[in-house]
C-alpha cells in the first residue's frame, strides 16, 4: 500500500511538472519576442524546467519528492515574473513625457518583479542545493540527476545575477530611473521663469500669493522624487533642482544690477557717497527675502513635501547662498566699517529697519538647521549695525563739544554745523528714526547689562543742543570786531528761535527755551545797532550851528565837517558790513529798517536845514556825498547773500558739500564752523 500512495504521489507531481511546462513554453514564446538578447536566457529556462520535469518523472524516492513538491512552484514563479519583466523592459524604452504617470507605473511594477525575483530565486536554489546534498548524502547511483540539478542551479544563479544588473548602469531600472531624471530637470526649466522686480514693488499682495508652479506640475515632480528616493537615488533629482532653481534665481537677481553689492571700504570717501546704494539695498533685500526667497521656500516645501524637512531646507539654503544672499550681507557689513560720521548713523538706522522689518521672514525662511551659516552671518551683521549706531550716538554731543576750536563764519553768519547739528536732530526725532533708534539703544543696553530708559534719546539731543550754545559764547568772541559778534549772536538765536518753532527739535526743547533765544536775538539786535550804526547820527548834531538864512562861513565850515565825518563813518561801517550776512530774509529787512530808522531822518532832516548853507561854498559835491533816498537804498541792500558765495549754481553745489564739510568735522579733528 505504501508502494502504490508513493507511485500516485509521483503520478501527481508528473501533472504539476507538465502543467507548468506548458506555461513555460507558453513563457518562452513571449521572450522570444522581446528579441535577440533574451534568447539565451530562453535556452537556459527550458533547461531548468526540463531537469525539475525529469526529476519529478523519474524519483521514486519519497524524500526527494518533498523537495521537489516546495521547488516547484517557486521555480514556476519565477519564470512567470521573468516574462513581466523583459516585457516591463520594452515599454519602459519609450519617452516618460509622454505618460509621466503611466511610465512611473511601470516602473513601479518593475521594482516589485526584481524584488520578488531576488527572494525567489534565492529560495529555489536553496532547495535544490538541499536536493543536491541529500543526493549526494544518499549516494544515488544515476550521476545523471545529480548533474541535472546541479545545471539548473547554475541557471537560476545567472537569473539571479540579470536581475541584479538591472539597478546597476546599464541595468533597465537604471536607465528608466535616468530618464526620470532627465524629465525630472525638463519639467523645472520648462516651469521657472525670472521674477519682474517692478511687479513686486509698491507693496503688491498679490505676488505674495501667487503660485510658485501650477499644481499639476508639482505633483508630477513629486511622484518622480517617491519614485527616485524608493530606488536611493534622490541626490541626484536634489542636485537638479538646486542647480535649475539657483539658476533662474540668479537670472532675477543680475535683473536688479547689483553691482554695488561689490563695493569695497577703498571705493567710498563717506557713508554718504554711497547713500543711494543703501536705499536701494533696502528695496533689493525685501524683494529677495518677501518675494524670490518666500517663492523659493514655499517651492522646496511642495516639492519635497515627502521628502523630509531636511532635505527641503537643504535645498532652499543651498538656492539661497547660490543666488546671492551673501551679497546682501556683505554690502551691509561693509557700511559697517566705513568711517564714523554723523551721518553714518542715519545710514546704520536705515539698514537696521530693513532688518528688522525682515525680521519675522527671515526667521521663519532661514531656521532651519541647513541655514545655521546664514544665521549666523546675520546676527554678526546685526551686532555689528547696532554697535556702530550706538557709538556714533553717544559721541554726538562729544564732537560738537570739539568743534568749538574751530572758527566762526568771517560774514557773522549762521555757522553749517548749526544748521547741521540742528536739522540733524530734528531728523533723529522723527517718528521712523526716533522709534527705531530707541529700540537700538534698547538692544544695546540690554547686551551690555544697562538699564534702558526712553530718556536717553532725549536727555542726548539736549546735551547736544547745550553744547552747540556754548559754542555760539565761544565763536562770538572770537570776532575782533565787537559789532561783527552781536550780528552773529543775533542770527543764530534767530535761526534757533524761528527754524526750531513747530519742529521735534523745538517740542522737546520746549516754548520757554525757544522763547529765550527770541528774547536774546533782539538784544543782540539793539546792541549791534548801539554799537556800529547808533554812532553815526551824532556827527549829524546840529548843536552849535547858528541857523539863518544867509549864514556864516564859521557855521557853513562846521555843517561841512559834520557832513564829511558823517561820510567818511558812513561808508567805513558800510564797506565793513557789506561783506555780512544776515541769512534769514526777514530778519535781514527788519535789521536794515531799523538802520534806516536811525540814519535816514537825521540824515534828511539835516540836509535840508543845511544843504542851501553848504551849496553857496566851493565845491558842494565834496560835501554831500549822499542824497536820503541813496542812503536808504544803499542800506537796504546790506546783510545779503552774496551770488559769488551762496547764490545761483555755486550756491546749489555748496548745500551738497555742506554734509561732507560738517560730517568730516563731526568725525575729525575741529577746522572751521
Amino acid at each position: 500500500m505504501a508502494e502504490l500512495g508513493s507511485i500516485e504521489n509521483l503520478v501527481a507531481v508528473r501533472r504539476l511538472l507538465k502543467s507548468s511546462l506548458q506555461k513555460s513554453r507558453e513563457i518562452a514564446s513571449e521572450i522570444d519576442k522581446t528579441g535577440p538578447r533574451f534568447e539565451e536566457t530562453n535556452r537556459r529556462l527550458l533547461s531548468l524546467k526540463a531537469a525539475i520535469k525529469t526529476i519529478g518523472q523519474k524519483c521514486s524516492l519519497l524524500a526527494i519528492r518533498g523537495h521537489i513538491d516546495h521547488m516547484v512552484g517557486p521555480a514556476t514563479s519565477v519564470l512567470k515574473v521573468f516574462e513581466v519583466v523583459h516585457g516591463i523592459e520594452g515599454l519602459l524604452l519609450s519617452d516618460p513625457s509622454s505618460d509621466l504617470f503611466g511610465y512611473l507605473s511601470l516602473v513601479k511594477q518593475l521594482e516589485g518583479a526584481l524584488r520578488f525575483l531576488t527572494d525567489n530565486c534565492g529560495l529555489v536554489i536553496r532547495w535544490l542545493e538541499d536536493v543536491v546534498q541529500f543526493l549526494e548524502d544518499n549516494t544515488i547511483d544515476d550521476d545523471w540527476y545529480l548533474l541535472t540539478v546541479r545545471k539548473s542551479l547554475m541557471i537560476l544563479g545567472e537569473l539571479q545575477a540579470i536581475e541584479n544588473r538591472s539597478s546597476l548602469t546599464g541595468g533597465s531600472l537604471f536607465g528608466a530611473l535616468e530618464k526620470l531624471e532627465t524629465e525630472f530637470r525638463h519639467l523645472l526649466m520648462e516651469n521657472s521663469f525670472p521674477m519682474d522686480f517692478s511687479l513686486t514693488s509698491g507693496g503688491n499682495e498679490a505676488s505674495l500669493s501667487a503660485q510658485p508652479m501650477p499644481v499639476a506640475v508639482i505633483q508630477k515632480l513629486q511622484a518622480i522624487l517617491e519614485r527616485v528616493k524608493a530606488n536611493n537615488r534622490i541626490e541626484k533629482c536634489i542636485t537638479i533642482y538646486v542647480e535649475v532653481r539657483s539658476s533662474n534665481a540668479k537670472a532675477t537677481m543680475q535683473a536688479l544690477d547689483l553691482n554695488y553689492l561689490d563695493i569695497s571700504i577703498s571705493e567710498f570717501e563717506s557713508v554718504q557717497s554711497i547713500e543711494d546704494y543703501i536705499y536701494q539695498w533696502g528695496n533689493h533685500l525685501e524683494f529677495a527675502v518677501k518675494h524670490l526667497f518666500e517663492l523659493e521656500y514655499r517651492l522646496s516645501n511642495d516639492v519635497f513635501q515627502k521628502a523630509g524637512s531636511e532635505v527641503r531646507t537643504s535645498c532652499f539654503a543651498d538656492i539661497a547662498i547660490q543666488s546671492g544672499i551673501h551679497g546682501f550681507i556683505k554690502f551691509a557689513n561693509t557700511v559697517t566699517k566705513g568711517k564714523k560720521d554723523a551721518i553714518k548713523l542715519l545710514k546704520l538706522l536705515d539698514i537696521f529697519t530693513s532688518l528688522n522689518k525682515l525680521r519675522l521672514d527671515f526667521n521663519r525662511l532661514f531656521g532651519g538647521k541647513a541655514c545655521v551659516e546664514i544665521q549666523t552671518q546675520m546676527r554678526d551683521l546685526i551686532k555689528k549695525v547696532v554697535d556702530g549706531a550706538c557709538g556714533i550716538f553717544w559721541e554726538l554731543s562729544v564732537q560738537v563739544d570739539l568743534q568749538r576750536q574751530c572758527t566762526p563764519p568771517s560774514d557773522g553768519s549762521v555757522p553749517r554745523l548749526v544748521s547741521f547739528v540742528t536739522d540733524y536732530c530734528n531728523q533723529l526725532l522723527e517718528d521712523d528714526y526716533r522709534l527705531i533708534l530707541i529700540h537700538v539703544l534698547e538692544i544695546h543696553q540690554v547686551w551690555n547689562d544697562e538699564k534702558f530708559e526712553e530718556s536717553l534719546l532725549s536727555n542726548e539731543v539736549f546735551k547736544i543742543m547745550s553744547a552747540i550754545e556754548q559754542n555760539l559764547e565761544t565763536w562770538a568772541k572770537r570776532y575782533e570786531n565787537t559789532a561783527l559778534s552781536y550780528l552773529f549772536m543775533m542770527n543764530n538765536h534767530w535761526y534757533l528761535y524761528k527754524y526750531l518753532q513747530g519742529t521735534n527739535l523745538g517740542n522737546l526743547m520746549g516754548d520757554s527755551w525757544l522763547r529765550c533765544h527770541e528774547q536774546r536775538t533782539e538784544y543782540y539786535a539793539a546792541v549791534f545797532l548801539t554799537e556800529s550804526w547808533g554812532k553815526l547820527p551824532a556827527l549829524l548834531s546840529e548843536e552849535g550851528l547858528i541857523l539863518f538864512s544867509g549864514g556864516t562861513a564859521i557855521t557853513r565850515d562846521l555843517v561841512k565837517k559834520g557832513l564829511k565825518a558823517f561820510s567818511e563813518a558812513f561808508d567805513d561801517i558800510y564797506k565793513k558790513q557789506s561783506n555780512w550776512v544776515v541769512s534769514d530774509k526777514s530778519l535781514r529787512l527788519r535789521t536794515c529798517q531799523l538802520v534806516v530808522q536811525i540814519i535816514v531822518p537825521v540824515y534828511r532832516r539835516f540836509m535840508q536845514s543845511y544843504t542851501p548853507l553848504v551849496k553857496q561854498g566851493t565845491s558842494p559835491n565834496k560835501y554831500v556825498k549822499y542824497s536820503a533816498d541813496n542812503l536808504e537804498n544803499i542800506i537796504s541792500s546790506l546783510f545779503q547773500q552774496k551770488l559769488g558765495q551762496y547764490g545761483s549754481t555755486k550756491y546749489t553745489q555748496l548745500i551738497g558739500e555742506i554734509k561732507n564739510v560738517v560730517t568730516s568735522h563731526l568725525s575729525s579733528t575741529p577746522a572751521a564752523a
